[in-house]
């Protein structure tokens, strides 16, 4: 009997590789995608990031951002492009600023300067967070985001406060011995607590082929599951598909995302309905996207097996 050829499946990057594609590099070293019949081909991500790729069918999966799906959906023509499984339970990212300016909270970004990326829900939950904490957003100093390390933009006085990933940039600083203050989002108020990053999958593709989307979830949760529960020995087969990361920023990276993979969820993956939508309905309340949309779109369980 001859063995079938494996399939191809094209999986888009949303940045250069860290440890949010963690449990991706473990599935593939560990011969889990195999398993199931599939070739990942890994994309890297273009300069306008994944979700283009991905809806116009250019990739077949890839990773995204809750967030980021939400320009699609309030577009005059959203791309077919859908979330399938959650790479990370919680949303790790927040504020991250120098220790000896305690702005422990968003009212204390009030008065300082803060890199942004000019993008309108990025700027729009500043300022909601900002005003919750009793302060005044038109205080915020906005400056260009313009760099490729968030500590050293810190060190050189670029910015005072920039929205970073904890599990990157505080661990990097961490490292540097750089004294840092962070604050989460979405311990500030649970609307922001929302999913980033996602495996979002090509809404044609995968309609022609369920089944193999079935399969790369049941792989990659694999991979997930490996590296909530081996957090050392992952970032190690990171490392290894890698070799140009920085060994001791990924150890300190893994150490701090692994528990987050599945955390309080039943499992891998899943994306809880209510707070997908909490999202959602605070960008329709506040305008934020070209037009209003399903608060419920943009996501589905279909293809993920607990």
């Amino acid at each position: 009997m001859v063995n079938e050829a494996p399939t191809k499946v094209s999986f888009v990057m949303d940045y250069s590789p860290n440890v949010n594609h963690t449990g991706i590099y473990a599935a593939i070293e560990n011969g889990w995608f195999a398993e199931e019949g599939i070739e990942v081909e890994l994309v890297p991500c273009p300069a306008d990031g994944s979700d283009a790729l991905i809806g116009s069918g250019g990739a077949n999966m890839g990773m995204t951002y809750q967030d980021y799906i939400a320009n699609s959906l309030g577009a005059a023509e959203p791309m077919p492009y859908t979330a399938v499984a959650a790479v990370v339970q919680h949303n790790t990212s927040g504020i991250m600023s120098r220790a000896e300016d305690d702005i422990t909270s968003p009212g204390k970004m009030a008065g300082k300067r803060y890199a942004t990326w000019n993008l309108l829900v990025e700027q729009a939950t500043i300022k909601h967070l900002v005003e919750d904490d009793g302060a005044s957003f038109d205080d915020v100093e906005l400056v260009p985001y313009e760099v490729d390390d968030d500590v050293m933009g810190l060190q050189a006085d670029l910015y005072d406060c920039v929205w970073v990933y904890e599990w990157w940039a505080v661990a990097n600083a961490k490292l540097q011995n750089y004294p840092v203050n962070y604050f989460a989002f979405g311990d500030m108020n649970p609307v922001f607590d929302f999913y980033t990053p996602v495996i979002a999958v090509n809404d044609t593709w995968a309609a022609e082929n369920p089944e193999l989307v079935k399969a790369f979830l049941r792989a990659a949760k694999r991979g997930y599951e490996y590296a909530a529960e081996y957090p050392k020995e992952a970032a190690d087969l990171l490392c290894k598909a890698v070799p140009e990361l920085d060994p001791a920023l990924i150890q300190e990276a893994q150490a701090i995302i692994s528990p987050q993979y599945i955390a309080d969820a039943s499992s891998w993956g899943v994306i809880d309905e209510a707070r997908w939508s909490a999202f959602y309905q605070w960008i329709n309340d506040n305008q934020l996207s070209e037009n209003p949309f399903d608060a419920s779109a943009g996501f589905t369980m279909e293809y993920l097996e607990n």
